[in-house]
């Protein structure tokens, strides 16, 4: 954000020529970032090496990214269609890329634009829900990318969600954000269902499953606007470790639609819409015939019985302890036999 609009337009526009240049390289940013733009030359060496097909698929998608990019440096989030367009050309471009080089590779059939454009949007609306606060503070220049369209129905200005007085617009605000991502899902699972390579199934559906983790824990959470707000790591070592076919997509997708709807409140002016998409997803995965005997790992399938016996064991033990004492007390004063 600190570099001036006149020097990065010209850079985004042309990038997909400098990956091409092993001596190109462009100082700016600080820590991991300044290092990958210092060495640069190792990224277009790499790039490079690769097969002539690749490098075309790759050349292709930089280049539509690079362009979309710089048309909205000049121009800001206003409608949902500019919220998508944006999101298109920064991660919906990306599905597209991966999807042509694994069909290159031989690995995928292609598939529709709608598809692989969803995978790509999903997870960055996801991001750029949790991360409000995090853009929205970026000095020297704030990044705002909730679309006007939403946020201007609950506050003046978009930095406004982040003060105290404004907190049950925010959260309004938030959950019209989380509903408006949760209408990619259906085309998210429709995707991942044509895959035929495990490993490349396991690529993609990490990544998805994560996002759709992080919009149950941004959901009605006020902490989007205090702090970070992110899954436990053991539920996300869990999730990576358990994530291996679309028959677990699809059942931990249910899981976190169950924990969704669990938390909406009626009186949210959204709230009809969001459990219309919930149920959608819900019922998608129902269909697939996926949930049959299956355990959930999600929501808890059933009771502690562990922690109900500790209960039980205690109120033994208090027991004889209240007949111990009643028993002296008798003892002491026979006046209250």
């Amino acid at each position: 954000m600190s570099i001036a609009t006149e020097v990065k337009v010209p850079i985004l526009k042309d990038f997909h020529r400098h990956i091409y240049d092993s001596k190109w390289s462009f100082s700016c940013g600080t820590n991991a970032y300044k290092v990958l733009m210092d060495q640069f030359h190792h990224v277009s060496i790499a790039f490079l090496e690769l097969e002539k097909n690749y490098q075309e698929a790759i050349e292709d998608i930089a280049m539509r990214m690079g362009r979309g990019m710089a048309k909205f440096i000049r121009k800001e989030v206003e409608t949902l269609d500019d919220y998508d367009e944006y999101c298109h050309y920064v991660a919906g471009l990306v599905g597209l890329g991966l999807s042509k080089i694994f069909h290159i590779s031989c690995k995928e059939d292609l598939v529709s634009n709608s598809l692989w454009n969803s995978v790509g949007l999903f997870l960055q609306k996801t991001n750029i829900i949790r991360d409000y606060l995090e853009d929205i503070n970026e000095i020297p220049k704030c990044r705002m990318y909730w679309p006007r369209q939403i946020w201007s129905k609950y506050v003046g200005k978009l930095e406004e969600l982040k003060y105290e007085e404004n907190s049950v617009k925010a959260v309004e605000c938030l959950n019209e954000m989380v509903t408006n991502a949760l209408s990619h899902v259906e085309d998210c699972l429709a995707y991942m269902c044509a895959i035929r390579d495990p490993s490349v199934l396991r690529f993609y559906a990490i990544p998805q499953v994560m996002a759709m983790g992080t919009l149950v824990m941004c959901y009605n959470n006020i902490q989007v606007f205090r702090g970070v707000v992110e899954i436990r790591h053991g539920l996300a070592a869990k999730i990576i470790d358990r994530t291996k076919t679309m028959e677990d997509i699809y059942g931990i997708f249910y899981d976190f639609s169950c924990m969704l709807k669990s938390k909406v409140d009626m009186d949210d002016p959204n709230a009809s819409k969001t459990l219309e998409r919930l149920e959608i997803i819900m019922k998608t995965c129902r269909e697939s015939g996926a949930l049959n005997n299956r355990k959930s790992y999600i929501v808890r399938s059933k009771p502690n019985y562990t922690s109900a016996l500790m209960v039980v064991f205690f109120i033994i033990i208090l027991a004889i302890y209240l007949g111990y004492q009643k028993q002296n007390v008798f003892q002491r004063d026979p006046r209250l036999h």
